[in-house]
């Protein structure tokens, strides 16, 4: 077939949107599932301001991206499997689906009730990972995110030290894309400073939001602001790796 003049330029152009509207078509819709501790997880309308980074996250993906959050307050590697949570993640994960890992914060502390050792939490970690992998998903590691921790000298604490560490090597050891949100959330906080850095977490005064009549100091658990922060620091790291789901964002 021959083209020319007008008539044949329009022809092109509309040959093109078919060949371009048959392709967005044949995207495929996924689902990027979400899986990890209160720093995530969804908040209800009670908690609010308070916010997991997993909720703005949703917001930033085009039509093809549903992002399920089964994140849960208090949860660890261990009482997640243990509580049936990955089990019913497990059940309705598809092919080319994306699996956001994070944990930490509860398996790191002796004293809570979901703590795991050293050993378990690498070894709950890969077994996420063969779970996933084994339903032809796609597995993302991501270390704890900062405590907000200044010492009097205005220093920034690494509380995340040994737990972000086995995130890391587990990642590397398996060929696990990791995004290490413990290191650049810490950089973040030292590039506001102690002051301004309250204003990414739950510091709320007397009488100032009625969900917290008396106040809070919360210096693990973000506000909107500091959720939205966290959630930009996730997604800028799916783009600079340049992973598959990258070309799904839509707003940065």
């Amino acid at each position: 077939m021959k083209f020319s003049g007008k008539k044949g330029l329009a022809a092109i152009a509309l040959a093109l949107a078919v060949v371009t509207t048959a392709f967005v078509q044949e995207k495929k819709k996924i689902k990027v599932w979400l899986i990890g501790d209160s720093t995530m997880s969804q908040k209800s309308v009670r908690a609010f301001p308070e916010a997991g980074w997993g909720m703005p996250f949703s917001w930033f993906f085009d039509s093809t991206v549903v992002v399920d959050n089964r994140a849960q307050n208090g949860r660890s590697t261990k009482s997640f499997m243990k509580e049936g949570r990955w089990d019913a993640v497990m059940n309705e994960m598809k092919e080319g689906d994306w699996v956001l890992i994070q944990f930490g914060h509860n398996d790191e502390v002796p004293t809570k009730k979901n703590a795991t050792t050293e050993e378990e939490f690498r070894n709950n970690l890969k077994k996420y990972v063969s779970d996933t992998r084994g339903k032809k998903a796609n597995p993302i590691l991501i270390t704890p995110v900062a405590r907000r921790k200044f010492d009097a000298s205005g220093n920034l604490e690494d509380t995340h030290k040994v737990y972000s560490g086995i995130v890391r090597s587990v990642a590397a050891e398996l060929n696990v894309p990791l995004i290490d949100l413990d290191t650049k959330s810490q950089a973040l906080l030292r590039e506001m400073g102690p002051d301004h850095s309250r204003l990414l977490y739950l510091h709320l005064a007397p009488g100032e939001n009625p969900n917290y009549p008396d106040g809070k100091v919360d210096d693990t658990h973000f506000s909107e602001l500091g959720a939205r922060k966290m959630a930009q620091i996730v997604l800028a790291s799916i783009r600079e790796q340049k992973l598959e789901l990258a070309e799904r964002i839509v707003r940065k």
